[in-house]
């Protein structure tokens, strides 16, 4: 047997010997719940449970970050700690619809929850999320790919629509719900693009044409769009996971390969050193379009979003920003899409997302027409994306963003399917389907009646 052993001839040839301080905090600080040290994390959580106790509890943003923070991050966590859920977006799941539970059961503090839901409605700082988030991935987006997608998503998002129409009527009648119905109450506010731009105008023209009340036409469809919300959720998650054991099949983000790729000359590659100054630039021109989008809504009645999103495909395709300004850019979507999405989900959770809406459509007829619907709708985009030769799976979660909850179910979408830079072809699918799907449909009942 051969022993070696190791000589120390000096000191300095000793390996450095770990100690409690700093070597040992410094250890626990990389540990993350979220992006948030455990060590931080656990102060946040005293602190808020200190002047919560003391019954002060401040409603400045800087407590407001800390609580969504602890929460939001919190409830994520859970979801992804879980060996199967957290394959198929349980993060984004947890973080959204627990929150909503606690919220109904009054197991949040009634000054959290107040403080909560008026820095949510008060800021509306989702939109300020949208903006940053559709402002980054389009002018960090190759300028041909952009185009090519632009013009081809209409194709699956229009196939997908019809086709899902199709089949969850089908299926509707098939459990007794009659082809009225079905397609009336359960497909179309599936697909009418969320609630402030899907659900209140669709009842509206319901209550006008059927001459219903139209709070009661409302309470009705919510809870569908809300179910069909959490099943695209779900799905989403799923085709993330089949991305991961098939990689050939998606783009991870993109909807399609770049040729050779390489980017347009006159391009350069988003990366390299980035100056702080050029960040907070970036961060300006995103809060620049986005209040041009709010004043083409009020000019010409354009969704702020689709204006927004529309102004900058045009930025982008006239090169009105420098590269400098595209990195900075792509670091304002990067920060936003990692800092914000779970705080951003929670806060929606407690304020947006009414959880007796939700528990009051899980019937097993409406869960099979709503399965039906989204899972065609989504099946649809992943063939005819393939056919068009684009990357199935990503083309599949745009036309999933067709069924979602607005622009708050576009991020819980893309949040667990981990596809983030997708938001601007989800807006058109949410924000230019769900009008379209809407006009037609009360054009429709209207002809009916």
């Amino acid at each position: 047997m051969t022993v070696t052993t190791t000589d120390y001839t000096t000191v300095a040839d000793r390996p450095p010997r770990r100690q409690l301080w700093p070597d040992a905090w410094w250890t626990l600080l990389d540990i993350r719940i979220g992006i948030v040290p455990l060590p931080i994390y656990l102060i946040l959580v005293g602190l808020i449970a200190a002047f919560y106790a003391m019954g002060n509890v401040p409603s400045e943003i800087c407590m407001m970050i800390a609580i969504l923070t602890v929460c939001g991050f919190g409830c994520a966590e859970l979801g992804k700690r879980l060996p199967i859920a957290r394959n198929v977006g349980a993060g984004a799941i947890f973080a959204t619809f627990i929150p909503s539970a606690l919220a109904f059961y009054h197991l949040l503090p009634d000054v959290l929850l107040k403080s909560v839901t008026d820095f949510t409605k008060s800021t509306n700082f989702l939109y300020l999320f949208i903006a940053s988030i559709i402002v980054g991935s389009i002018l960090g987006m190759d300028r041909r790919v952009l185009i090519r997608g632009f013009l081809k998503i209409f194709v699956p998002l229009a196939t997908g629509s019809v086709v899902a129409g199709i089949v969850g009527t089908l299926v509707g009648c098939a459990l007794g719900l009659g082809a009225y119905h079905t397609f009336f109450f359960i497909v179309v506010p599936i697909m009418a693009g969320g609630v402030g731009e899907g659900a209140i105008p669709l009842s509206l023209g319901y209550s006008e044409i059927l001459h219903q009340p139209q709070g009661a036409l409302f309470a009705q469809v919510l809870p569908i769009v809300m179910l069909g919300s959490l099943i695209a959720i779900l799905l989403s998650g799923f085709l993330n996971w089949a991305g991961k054991k098939y990689p050939h099949l998606t783009g991870e983000g993109r909807l399609q390969p770049a040729d050779h790729g390489d980017v347009e000359p006159g391009e350069e590659k988003v990366g390299g050193q980035v100056d702080v100054a050029q960040v907070a630039a970036a961060g300006i021109v995103a809060i620049t379009l986005y209040l041009m989008g709010i004043m083409a809504y009020r000019l010409v009645g354009l969704p702020g979003p689709v204006a927004m999103l529309f102004i900058a495909v045009l930025v982008k395709l006239t090169r009105a920003v420098s590269p400098q300004l595209r990195n900075g850019a792509f670091i304002v979507y990067k920060f936003f899409s990692t800092a914000v999405t779970y705080p951003l989900l929670f806060a929606i959770g407690v304020s947006m997302t009414p959880w007796d809406k939700l528990v009051a459509a899980f019937t097993v007829t409406n869960l099979v027409v709503i399965f039906a619907t989204v899972a065609s709708l989504m099946a649809t985009g992943f063939v005819v994306g393939r056919r068009l030769k684009m990357f199935p799976i990503d083309t599949a979660i745009v036309n999933a963003c067709h069924s979602g909850q607005g622009g708050t179910g576009d991020v819980a979408i893309l949040t667990a399917a981990n596809r983030m830079q997708l938001m601007p072809f989800a807006q058109i699918a949410t924000r230019i389907g769900g009008a379209i799907t809407v006009t037609l449909t009360l054009i429709a009942l209207a002809q009916l009646v």
